[in-house]
């Protein structure tokens, strides 16, 4: 059987002990968090696009009452205005709900934009850390993840992969 959207985030909180109504309240709540999926909560989930199904996801796993909630990708073919929305949301999930978000992602700007403290890999391999202020600010993390050079400019993505040969800090 295949699940509508509110049942995807119900089944989220299976696993919780902590009351009926505590359950119902962060139900309520992940509407708030995610109106888009307000008006959808009787479609099947699998006919979502995929900005509502990365909604849908996120909002089923806070169901569970995580202290933790890691995220993988969560920019992944999304459109920019759902990419904006879902960071808008982790960053208020992370303050209201008191929960410790981990985000892997590509997109350095946005991850940047809206995390506390930042690790930056390369090859499997943590080659910068630190408040992610501070590394928005670094003209390196400018230069080879956001493509922007040394005078402010704008590189292309050739410039970028020849870069990305030539690492300055491994």
């Amino acid at each position: 059987k295949h699940l509508t959207v509110d049942e995807n985030i119900r089944v989220g909180s299976i696993t919780r002990r902590d009351g009926a109504q505590k359950i119902r309240d962060d139900h309520a709540l992940m509407y708030t968090h995610f109106p888009r999926l307000a008006n959808i909560t009787n479609r099947m989930a699998g006919y979502c696009s995929g900005g509502e199904q990365q909604m849908i996801a996120i909002a089923r796993a806070l169901m569970a009452a995580p202290k933790m909630l890691m995220l993988d990708e969560p920019s992944l073919g999304l459109a920019p205005l759902l990419v904006k929305e879902i960071f808008e949301n982790i960053q208020l999930i992370n303050r209201e709900m008191n929960t410790t978000i981990l985000v892997v992602e590509q997109n350095a700007k946005i991850a940047l934009a809206i995390s506390d403290y930042a690790y930056i890999m390369e090859s499997g391999r943590i080659v910068l850390e630190g408040p992610s202020k501070e590394l928005k600010e670094n003209p390196d993390v400018k230069e080879f993840y956001m493509g922007i050079t040394r005078g402010g400019g704008r590189k292309s993505f050739k410039e970028v992969k020849s870069y990305k040969r030539r690492k300055r800090w491994m």
